[in-house]
């Protein structure tokens, strides 16, 4: 079976809970901190590998006690590590979560090595078997976005998912505009459809999208599920009930899900239902990891034919 390359961040996401995000000169005392792996890149690829779908995770993991926190971590969990740059820092991401909110995270956010491309990164991974890839704004924003994009210029075959995140609106609008006409599929929020597109409706919003881009698009939905558009019609599939820690994650389960589901020759009505269950279950624990005990518990919620068609 090909694979998927996912490009992007492995990072030590910080959470901190706190009773309000402070304003402007406020103090404010944390009620419970901890630590797990994190990024963007990395938690997509994490439902990929629960899935069994074939992937390699190119992310440069630098030094520090960030680089070296990341780099234990991936080698636990059996993550082959193809980029080692120790002399060079990781950064972290610092998530804040209010405790008396409804679970939507905020970030602050150090970039390092991590965030950074270059083609000879992919020099130990199997890029004969490659088919798909997938993308984060996060990266196209950094000074090595080009790279990437040239990368993917040299690859028309590709099938390239691009989950540009709330920062949207600051990517440089030439690597915007040379993404999309990339044809990538993007895998984007509500809000961030609509801000994107100027558009009032989500529908219209997906709409705008796949005429600048020919290619299918997700939006998820929130607590109202999610919908994809091939071009000629708009799915819907319905939310999972669950009650929600934070939403670090989130997005990039659903599109790790997704993803996964393609590969197993899923539609997009049945893509976005069975994502919708991932990202239900990331929501309702602290950050966005799943643990193999946490994922079988989804699966078994899936719908049977779901469970048949992607073989567990």
């Amino acid at each position: 079976m090909n694979q998927t390359l996912v490009i992007g961040s492995a990072v030590v996401d910080v959470i901190v809970r706190v009773e309000h995000l402070p304003k402007c000169g406020e103090d404010v005392h944390v009620s419970r901190q901890s630590r797990s792996l994190g990024g963007c890149a990395y938690l997509v690829s994490d439902i990929l590998r629960h899935f069994g779908a074939p992937y390699s995770l190119c992310t440069a993991v630098g030094g520090g006690m960030y680089g070296d926190f990341v780099y234990e971590q991936l080698k636990k969990r059996g993550v082959p590590i193809y980029v080692r740059k120790p002399e060079k820092e990781n950064g972290c991401c610092y998530c804040l979560v209010e405790d008396e909110g409804d679970g939507e995270r905020s970030f602050i956010v150090d970039h390092g090595i991590e965030y950074t491309f270059h083609e000879s990164y992919l020099e130990n991974i199997d890029t004969d078997s490659i088919d798909s890839v997938y993308i984060c704004g996060l990266e196209i924003e950094e000074y090595t976005g080009w790279e990437i994009i040239h990368y993917l210029e040299k690859h028309p075959e590709y099938t390239v998912y691009f989950a540009p995140g709330p920062r949207i609106m600051r990517i440089p609008a030439d690597r915007m505009e040379k993404l999309l006409s990339l044809g990538v599929i993007l895998h984007l929020n509500e809000g961030e459809s609509m801000a994107f597109t100027g558009k009032d409706t989500v529908e219209e919003a997906a709409k705008e999208i796949f005429r600048r881009t020919g290619s299918p698009v997700v939006i998820t939905l929130g607590e109202k599920g999610a919908l994809a558009y091939d071009g000629k019609e708009i799915f819907f599939a319905p939310p999972v009930k669950t009650s929600v820690v934070d939403t670090i994650g989130a997005g990039d389960s659903h599109a790790g899900a997704v993803i996964s589901a393609r590969r197993f020759g899923l539609s997009w009505q049945e893509a976005i239902t069975a994502a919708n269950y991932v990202s239900a279950a990331v929501v309702a624990k602290e950050g966005g990891q799943l643990e193999d005990m946490d994922f079988a518990k989804v699966l078994e919620s899936l719908p049977r034919d779901l469970r048949e068609k992607i073989g567990k």
